[in-house]
Parts: C-alpha cells; sequence; structure tokens
C-alpha cells in the first residue's frame, strides 16, 4: 500500500506541481515554498521513500521461512530490545521538535541493546567484556552530555569525541562478532556495514543531494531506513540455528616401523 501511494504521489507531484504530499509521505516535512518540483527531487524523493518500504518489510516480514529453534531467556530478551530500538527510528521522522529527554530515552534503548548483547556473544566472542564496555561508554556519554546540556553546562569536546570514538569500536566489533556467528546471515551484516558507512558520509550526501534535487535531508533519511533494517534483521537472525565450529578430523595414525 506505502508503494503504490508513493507512486500516486510522485505522479501527482510531477503534473500538479506540488511536492507537499511527497514530502509528508517520504520525509515527514512540511512543503517550503523554495522547494521547486523537478523530475530530480521527484526521483531523489521517491528513492526514499522505496527505501522505506523496503524497510518496512524487512521488520514486518519477520524472520525468514524455515523451523526456528528455541531460544533461550537472553537472546529472546536481546530480541525484545532490538525490536523496540527499530521501532524507535520509525518515531524519529514524525518528531518535529528533539527534547533532551527522547535523547536520554534512545541512549538508555541502545544500552540495554548493548547490555544484552553480551551474554548472547559471550560463548563465542573473545573480547565480548571490551565490546560492552565501549558500548556502555558510547551511548553513556550521549546520555551524559545531553544532561549537562539541559541543565546549562557546557558539553566539552572531549566528551563527544570519545563517545562517537566508542561509538564507533562497538558497532565495527559487534559487526565482526555478528560476521563469525553462524546465527546472522551475511546480508545483515553488510546492512549493518551499509549504516555504518551512512552515518558518516550522510552529512555530505545530503549538501549533494540537495544541491541536485533541492531537497533537504535525504540521504541522513535513508540512512535511517538502513539502520532500522539492521536492526530488524539482527533480532530476525537470531533464532537461526548456530553452528558450532567442528574440530578437524585427526590424523590417522602413523604405521608401525618394521
Amino acid at each position: 500500500m506505502y508503494v503504490i501511494a508513493l507512486a500516486i504521489v510522485g505522479a501527482l507531484a510531477l503534473v500538479s506541481g506540488d511536492l507537499s504530499a511527497m514530502l509528508r509521505l517520504t520525509l515527514v516535512l512540511e512543503m517550503d515554498e523554495r522547494l521547486a518540483v523537478t523530475w530530480h527531487s521527484v526521483v531523489i524523493l521517491g528513492l526514499v521513500g522505496a527505501m522505506w518500504a523496503w524497510a518496512l518489510w524487512q521488520g514486518l516480514r519477520g524472520p525468514l521461512a524455515g523451523p526456528p529453534v528455541e531460544v533461550d531467556r537472553d537472546t529472546a530478551r536481546l530480541r525484545i530490545a532490538l525490536y523496540v530500538a527499530a521501532a524507535s527510528w520509525l518515531v524519529y521522522p514524525l518528531v518535529t521538535s528533539w527534547s533532551w529527554w527522547m535523547s536520554l530515552l534512545d541512549s538508555a534503548v541502545m544500552l540495554a541493546v548493548v547490555w544484552l548483547y553480551h551474554p548472547v556473544l559471550t560463548r563465542g566472542l573473545k573480547h565480548a567484556d571490551h565490546m560492552r564496555s565501549f558500548g556502555v561508554v558510547a551511548y553513556g556519554s550521549i546520555a551524559v552530555s545531553e544532561v549537562l546540556d539541559w541543565v546549562g553546562l557546557p558539553v566539552g569536546d572531549l566528551l563527544l569525541l570519545v563517545g562517537g570514538l566508542a561509538a564507533l569500536i562497538w558497532t565495527v566489533l559487534l559487526l565482526r562478532a555478528q560476521r563469525n556467528d553462524s546465527r546472522w546471515q551475511t546480508s545483515t551484516v553488510m546492512y549493518g556495514i551499509a549504516s555504518l558507512v551512512l552515518m558518516f558520509i550522510s552529512s555530505l550526501l545530503d549538501r549533494l543531494l540537495e544541491t541536485v534535487g533541492n531537497v533537504p535531508g535525504t540521504a541522513t533519511t535513508i540512512a535511517g531506513a538502513v539502520t532500522l533494517i539492521w536492526l530488524t534483521r539482527s533480532a530476525h537472525d537470531l533464532v537461526n540455528p548456530r553452528l558450532e565450529p567442528t574440530a578437524p578430523p585427526s590424523p590417522p595414525p602413523l604405521a608401525a616401523q618394521p
């Protein structure tokens, strides 16, 4: 239904010269008088809408068909936390004014994800404790910076730098752990890598796409959709069976010397 609505409003935008409906459907923005309707802007918004449609489908379809394994309590809790984190990415575009308490809530959700990943990965990850520490520092620093800003105290650049670096290291370690764990599919890991890359280059892409299509914030929105896919697929894949590595066959005994 979303794809059909996207196609209809795209055609109407080209015919009527009004982007308002398409902006609301893809970027959840009100029409800006400075935005001119061109085929570039319609195509770019169409790509954003297609990405959101794909993200919604990836989330709503559930795990792939096949006999799921019975998960333990730690894995079940992690799945719930991942689904909650993914759902929050659907709420962000609807928020017109971002406030400090929303950042705290987002940090709390991601801290729960960080903490709940630990027991699930401990059995197969050598440095699981270090990974959890980086995650706590990353999202804890975001929470601290928001509180400092709310009470009117300066937020040091060092705090933001440490938090950003810790978030990068945690994400890289998590992607490496997923790649080495048979439960997560290769495509899920690739979505995670794409999400990480887009988060770094989204500002540059936003300026580039705004120059081409005169529409702001498109790359950032696409990055959010890719992150949503990674979170939901990470939760879906946890019902896949985990294949334990098999020991290499022992060499045949040497023949007795005469």
